[in-house]
């Protein structure tokens, strides 16, 4: 094994230069203060759990997951994605709280990468999960949440793709006939191999209506009118209630004004297999990742001892700076330039300046190699020299 270069980092680990930091806390600020604003709060969990309890509640695949050992040997792994976290204060430090529980979070997550793969193994999410409420109306409220954040973020051309993961397994299950092929017709729709889809329903030897039926599921992407397209497909009061709530859904969604950014889409899977019923994702036509995505997951705080209903979303906060793109740099801050003799006065106007809420840089100009280079980057500069100047 080669040793690392001075520079080199992890595989999947990145650095975050001063001019993206400052793009990413502004809009980070406005994402928190849109959330506060519909009246979730915000937690913190700590890096690492024990993979024990997070780690084997997770959805994500064992081997993305950075597991290690305490120094009792107990294995744990730094936090894969925050709604098992959650999911653990929940029915633990929260538990006497009253439903519904409204909380949110703004962190970093890990997982493992190929190193042929190209995605970070750290990367930040900015998300809420409504905790204790089963109806249609907890899963519209964060859709529409979703919606609004990513609005207010600046983001224009994109779309919230909703599915309904009970009503693709419900319809799978019905046709394939058992659980094997019915888990291979699932992972060609999760890679959206949709030719794949086809020729392996074509090897399955179904009757000719099943086929058709399988074909159809395909073309269930568009506006609500898919809903009532959907329930011809689907056998049972089961699936027919699951639609019937999906109906409530759009209309709920057109109440809070989102529906334009709506459409459904019932080949959507997730790799997530705590999801029990809508799913949805926020997809934007330049990024080829969703910017954000969640689901309802109605038993993954019974695992912790705590059976109640959930749903929630996470916005992939990199992905989402990438879509929204560069914005104009606010005033670049002043800098005061200062000689010895005059230090005490530069200093009463820097702290001046930063009273009244200025960013100052403060600099003795023995310090400085290249004044015009060093100076070019502020939009004012102060002179405390022999004598006061301004440029």
């Amino acid at each position: 094994m080669s040793k690392p270069f001075g520079f080199e980092k992890p595989l999947g680990m990145r650095d975050t230069l001063p001019s993206l930091y400052e793009t990413k806390a502004r809009l980070r600020r406005q994402m928190e203060q849109d959330i506060y604003s519909w009246g979730y709060r915000f937690v913190e969990t700590p890096a690492l759990e024990y993979y024990e309890t997070v780690g084997t509640a997770t959805s994500i695949e064992e081997r993305q997951l950075f597991k290690l050992l305490d120094q009792e040997g107990k294995s744990v792994v730094l936090r894969p994605d925050m709604t098992a976290p959650i999911a653990r204060i929940a029915a633990s430090a929260l538990k006497e709280n009253p439903f519904p529980l409204r909380l949110a979070y703004d962190t970093s997550v890990f997982r493992a990468q190929q190193r042929e793969g190209g995605q970070p193994a750290e990367f930040e999410q900015v998300g809420v999960e409504l905790i204790g409420d089963d109806s249609v109306s907890a899963d519209a409220e964060v859709i529409s949440l979703m919606v609004c954040v990513l609005k207010k973020a600046g983001l224009r051309d994109f779309k919230v793709a909703v599915g309904h993961v009970g009503y693709v397994n419900k319809l799978l299950a019905e046709i394939a006939g058992n659980e094997e092929r019915a888990d291979d017709l699932r992972r060609f729709l999760f890679e959206k191999n949709y030719v794949g889809f086809r020729k392996y329903a074509e090897d399955l030897g179904l009757s000719s209506i099943d086929r058709s039926r399988l074909a159809a599921l395909l073309e269930l992407r568009g506006g609500n009118q898919k809903i009532s397209e959907a329930s011809k497909l689907v056998e049972g009061l089961e699936g027919k209630k699951m639609l019937e709530d999906l109906g409530r859904l759009a209309n709920l969604l057109e109440d809070y004004g989102v529906g334009a950014h709506v459409q459904f889409d019932f080949t959507m899977v997730s790799h997530m297999d705590y999801y029990t019923g809508i799913v949805f994702e926020g997809v934007n036509g330049s990024i080829g990742f969703p910017l954000a995505s969640g689901g309802r997951y109605d038993e993954l705080l019974g695992r912790f001892g705590l059976p109640a209903p959930a749903t929630g979303f996470g916005v992939f906060f990199d992905r989402l700076v990438e879509a929204v793109g560069p914005k104009a740099e606010e005033g670049a801050p002043y800098c005061i330039l200062y000689t010895p003799e005059r230090r005490k006065e530069a200093m009463a106007e820097a702290s001046k300046r930063r009273s009244n809420g200025e960013s100052v840089v403060l600099q003795e100009l023995v310090g400085v190699p290249d004044i015009d280079r060093f100076t070019e980057r502020f939009s004012k500069v102060l002179y405390f020299l022999g004598k006061e100047a301004e440029r």
